[in-house]
Parts: C-alpha cells; structure tokens; sequence
C-alpha cells in the first residue's frame, strides 16, 4: 500500500527511524504516536501520519501472514487468511487518542491467528 512506503520512507529521510516492515518495529511506531501524543500535535497535524503509521501496521500483517487488503466505502481493512477483518488505520488513532491502542498489540493479535 502506498500510504505504508510513504511512512517508511518519510520516517528514513526526515527523522532517520528505519522501519523494515517486522513486528519489532511497530515498537518504535507506538512509541512516536506515544511522543505526539505526550507533545499535545494537534490531531489534523498529523491525521495523515497516522494513517501512514496504520498502513504500515497493515503492511507488516500482509507480509507476515499472507492477508490482503479490503477496501470499502473509503474505509480500509485487512483480512487475514483466518477471515478476520482489522483495521490498523483505527488502530494508530486509537494510539494517539490514549484510548490504549497499540499497534505492536494488533500485529500480535493478527499473526497469531494467521499461525493457527
């Protein structure tokens, strides 16, 4: 998904942060929501991060489990070959609102079940 090699690339060039699509890097992704957060970024100055962030949590889930993306109603998921839907764009905001999202937790979630 393009939104995702934006992120990625965007996070390389401006704030020199490799993400190489693994689980272990959507630790470093939770972390820079959690930085925004605490920073008190105004949520339209970063709506289009998040959405990159989510992606690329999207991203990691496709290659690890071999799930693809659903779009519907400008509204974009991920299904994983088990048949379950997860939106890890609604997963980032969920980060930086604090309501206890994470995205390290949904990759978790997700590939456990894609291992059955």
């Amino acid at each position: 998904m393009r939104w995702a090699a934006d992120a990625v690339a965007t996070m390389r060039e401006g704030a020199r942060v490799r993400l190489d699509y693994t689980a272990q890097s959507l630790w470093r992704v939770d972390r820079m929501i959690d930085d925004l957060r605490q920073e008190g970024t105004p949520l339209p100055a970063v709506r289009s991060v998040l959405r990159g962030f989510g992606a690329y949590a999207g991203e990691v889930i496709v290659r690890q489990t071999g799930a693809e993306w659903w779009t519907s109603g400008g509204e974009h998921w991920v299904r994983t070959p088990d048949g379950r839907l997860w939106d890890p764009i609604a997963e980032a905001r969920r980060c930086f609102d604090g309501d206890g999202g994470s995205l390290r937790l949904l990759c978790r979630d997700a590939t456990a079940g894609g291992r059955g």
